[in-house]
């Protein structure tokens, strides 16, 4: 089999098994989401597959979850911090890794509150109804970071790992 087949396959297993996490029981927000497109991004070769894949699998587990209105915010700050990976890809290294998880989480938080708020019946249609649905959200935020956090790091420490046994999974640069 061709390493690029063995490396695709590999990637594509560690998406799916880490989006399946998602059905396990887990602190709110605490989730694999922006880990997945930051890796995804970074470390398939087609660059559109690290998008593609990560979604399917995200699509597959809200499938089994249940769909909800503010997935339209959910994906599209998930399509952001994909692009952030392509800044991981240059240079993957734990600064850039843990800083774009950051950016990942303030962008997830700040994207799906606003999609929470933005036509609710529960909170005003004003900038103090956006404000009291962020601040109600502020104890949300922490799990949001160490679940982004916690995820790239096992994602890209154990790729990484996984790299340094078994070069057929390296990346031509």
């Amino acid at each position: 089999m061709k390493s690029i087949h063995i490396r695709l396959i590999t990637l594509s297993a560690i998406v799916l098994l880490t989006a399946l996490t998602r059905l396990l029981p887990h602190l709110p927000n605490f989730t694999p989401v922006a880990a997945l497109a930051l890796f995804g991004s970074a470390m398939f070769e087609r660059r559109v597959v690290g998008l593609l894949a990560p979604l399917a699998a995200m699509l597959l587990s809200d499938a089994l979850i249940g769909f909800h209105g503010t997935m339209p915010y959910v994906y599209g700050s998930f399509a952001l911090s994909w692009l952030l990976g392509l800044w991981v890809r240059k240079n993957p290294t734990a600064l850039t890794i843990g800083s774009a998880a950051l950016v990942s989480s303030v962008l997830f938080f700040l994207i799906t509150n606003f999609g929470v708020w933005y036509g609710s019946a529960f909170y005003p249609q004003t900038s103090q109804g956006l404000m009291t649905c962020y601040l109600s959200a502020v104890p949300f935020f922490r799990y949001t970071v160490l679940g982004d956090l916690f995820y790239s790091a096992v994602l890209f420490g154990g790729y990484f790992l996984l790299q340094q046994r078994y070069t057929v999974l390296r990346l031509a640069r």
